[in-house]
């Protein structure tokens, strides 16, 4: 049922009376508030004389002050802060471009100067709304529902979305005479900010703009049930009346401090249930309806028996509430009893604070501020304040095997929300790439896609993509994805779904050209990792390939990252045959720590990294012990060692590495590449970007052949880092390799 509104404060001629405005607020201020919030509404009058846009989403004879007001006076009804009304009441005019935001800060601060921007963030994303019947992805309830949560997404302030709701509310309010607004502005606020009002548990403003939207969008069906609400008016509110009474004697007599009113059943609410159910209008039972307000829970459930023995309830109409609160928070009791003359009656049981935040939502919390000793509302209050930050109940298709994954890796993760070039919103995993966006759009376009463009600016195929952002993506005639795509630790790409189709691709090429690109790509990594010496037979049985080429095959199809079979030659490196010849161990064989590396069998010796391989944690490594230095760390497949072994098999002992974290370790580098102006430029400033220190650097230039060696000591973290590095350096333009320097 839509409210009818007392708005005594405007005067015959149309006029707004902003004393008299001021003085019917229900809400107490300050002096001083009330005089910033006085002068607010003489500043927007004033704008109302000046030159602005004509927005198509409000209503064409409305004008930013009677705007303004309204705007303010649903804000106040919330019990919201003084800069949260001013906000409110200048939106419209700052929205208009009457008033500049600069001149708002100036008169009344940054805090409200901060909550208008807000607003107009959430406003800009509701103008890039496709208003036609397109749809993306031939989805149109997942285009909705990724609006509304982009728009949850991108508030930093709760009391943003509130403005938004207390415009949009005035904005349905005001297009009632208006036809050619009336239904657009009625899908969008039905489509998005009614469900968001209730998502925020604001309930009279949720009921308000779904009646409103429901009788300008389906016109008939509205009338009819008003028509049949009408007729039965009278006799139900003298049918309410008899049922007070009678509880009224039962609940005095049960000494329970009580409030009943009958509640108005909204037209929406029953024309849904008819719809949901299939029934017609005189089987929906909660027509007929009174509300019950008690002090406690206990009181809740003493009233809910009362009820029951004083009316035979209904089977499979009892909904208990308060034990499972609705998703928005929302907590009560509900039964159906047939009551006197064999009437159907719902009755709802809650406690003040329950209706109290049934009403208002995440803004009760202001209302009890301040007489909440024992923090239960503010920990209501940031339970729905961590809906709006988390944004709940996505849901993103995906392959059946990295679904699970998907799922369990996301689950604790925001999403982000970008448009594509016609303003669609596509929902993604948070840290998503533009490579994911492209898949995600459709297979052909991530195959084809060559670059990305956010906001118009070219970004790199691994940018992490941010809420709001527009994506266009650049694509080549043919299908060409890269085996680089597929690897972890390069960055471009972020959900299994978009794995998996490149994986598919690969899979479907030919085995001789995944033989051909698989040796490439290991053989690549293998020079970068400086291992020397590798068995690829024995490093295939290890992955559980059958022959060197069906490993070569799974790493070019993608069945088989190159990773693993890195890590696999590493172990098999460390497992080569050990000298039987060790220092003695004591009794027990006890672990010593020492430093970054555990030394198996001797206790508190000094170590230090070799300076001829230097190891990195993730490298296999062994023990040499040294004359008056400790034990030198080597990497297992290090020259020296291999000649240690043969001199002194007796000094070589097994160590680990440690549990130390934040360590960084001397890394040699090697690049070869055609000489340019500007070369060492890109080269340092990648490092400066990858915040790597570079402890060393020589470069020297052939001018014969034209090309540059730079030799270089950095320091790296682990594997990881590093092979993400040498793929950074080996993409910059003119470089011919990248190597670890194996000295």
């Amino acid at each position: 049922m839509v409210q009818v509104r007392d708005q005594a404060w405007i005067g015959e001629d149309g006029h707004a009376d902003v004393r008299a405005w001021l003085a019917q607020l229900p809400l107490a201020l300050e002096t001083t508030d009330a005089e910033r919030v006085a002068a607010a509404a003489h500043c927007a009058a004033d704008a109302v004389a000046r030159p602005g846009l004509d927005l198509d989403d409000w209503c064409a004879d409305s004008d930013c002050l009677l705007a303004g007001l309204e705007t303010a006076q649903i804000l106040a009804e919330l019990q919201v802060s003084a800069d949260c009304l001013i906000a409110g009441l200048l939106y419209r005019a700052v929205r208009e471009e009457r008033l500049p935001l600069a001149q708002v800060e100036e008169r009344f601060g940054s805090a409200t100067a901060q909550l208008l921007e807000g607003v107009l963030r959430m406003a800009a994303v509701s103008d890039l709304r496709k208003t036609g019947d397109e749809r993306v992805l031939g989805q149109a309830d997942a285009q909705r529902d990724n609006l509304r949560k982009m728009l949850v997404a991108i508030v930093d302030d709760v009391r943003v979305a509130l403005i938004k709701l207390a415009e949009r509310t005035c904005a349905i309010r005001a297009v009632k005479n208006d036809r050619d607004r009336r239904e657009p502005i009625a899908r969008e606020v039905f489509d998005v900010y009614a469900p968001l009002a209730h998502r925020l548990g604001i309930g009279h403003l949720k009921w308000e703009l779904e009646d409103l939207s429901f009788r300008y969008l389906h016109p008939d069906a509205y009338g009819k049930i008003a028509r049949l609400l009408d007729g039965k008016r009278r006799e139900r509110d003298l049918f309410i009346r008899r049922v007070s009474e009678q509880l009224q004697v039962v609940l005095h007599n049960a000494d329970i401090e009580f409030e009943i009113s009958g509640r108005a059943k909204h037209i929406y609410s029953i024309w849904r249930k008819m719809q949901r159910k299939g029934i017609g209008f005189s089987q929906v039972y909660d027509i007929r309806a009174i509300r019950l307000l008690v002090p406690s829970v206990a009181d809740c459930y003493a009233t809910l028996g009362l009820v029951h023995g004083l009316w035979r309830n209904i089977p499979n109409e009892f909904d208990d509430y308060i034990a499972n609160p609705k998703e928005n928070g929302y907590r009560s009791l509900h039964t159906a009893v047939i009551g006197p003359e064999g009437k159907i009656l719902e009755v709802q049981i809650r406690t003040f604070q329950m209706h109290e935040e049934a009403e208002l939502g995440v803004c009760a919390h202001w209302r009890y501020k301040g007489s909440d000793p024992d923090g239960r509302l503010g920990s209501s209050y940031d339970e729905k304040i961590a809906w709006l930050r988390q944004v709940l109940d996505w849901h993103e298709e995906g392959d059946a095997e990295g679904i699970a994954e998907e799922l369990r890796a996301d689950i604790t993760q925001d999403r982000v929300y970008v448009f594509t070039p016609k303003g669609d919103v596509v929902s993604l995993a948070a840290g998503a790439t533009p490579l994911d966006f492209a898949y995600h759009v459709h297979t052909e376009v991530g195959h084809r896609c060559r670059g990305a463009k956010v906001n118009g600016q070219i970004v790199p195929l691994t940018y992490a993509l941010q809420t709001g952002e527009r994506v266009e993506i650049l694509t080549g005639r043919q299908d060409q994805p890269r085996r680089d795509w597929l690897q972890p630790g390069l960055g471009y790409l972020r959900t299994s779904r978009a794995r998996a189709k490149v994986q598919q691709w690969f899979k479907s090429q030919a085995r001789e050209e995944n033989i051909d690109a698989g040796r490439q790509l290991l053989e690549r990594e293998f020079r970068r990792m400086a291992l020397t010496s590798v068995d690829y037979k024995r490093i295939a049985a290890k992955v559980q390939q059958p022959t060197v080429d069906d490993m070569y095959a799974a790493v070019g199809a993608g069945d088989l990252s190159s990773s693993t079979v890195v890590n696999a030659a590493q172990d098999l490196v460390g497992d080569r045959p050990q000298p039987k010849l060790r220092v003695a161990a004591p009794p027990g064989r006890r672990r010593a720590r020492a430093g970054k590396v555990e030394v198996q069998g001797v206790g508190n010796l000094l170590t230090h990294m070799a300076g001829c391989c230097k190891p990195l944690p993730g490298d296999r490594i062994v023990g040499y012990i040294t004359q008056g230095r400790g034990v030198s760390v080597h990497r297992a497949d290090c020259q020296r060692v291999m000649q240690f072994q043969e001199e002194a098999p007796e000094r070589i002992i097994e160590v680990d590495w440690g549990a130390a974290e934040g360590e960084r370790f001397e890394v040699d580098l090697a690049i070869e590449a055609y000489d340019r102006q500007g070369l060492l430029r890109d080269v340092t400033a990648l490092f400066a970007n990858a915040r790597i220190n570079v402890l060393a650097i020589n470069t020297l230039s052939n001018k014969h052949t034209h090309t540059a060696t730079m030799r270089l000591t950095v320091e790296i973290s682990d594997l990881g880092s590093l092979a993400k590095l040498l793929e950074r350096l080996n993409r910059l333009k003119n470089v011919i390799s990248a190597a670890r320097l194996d000295r």
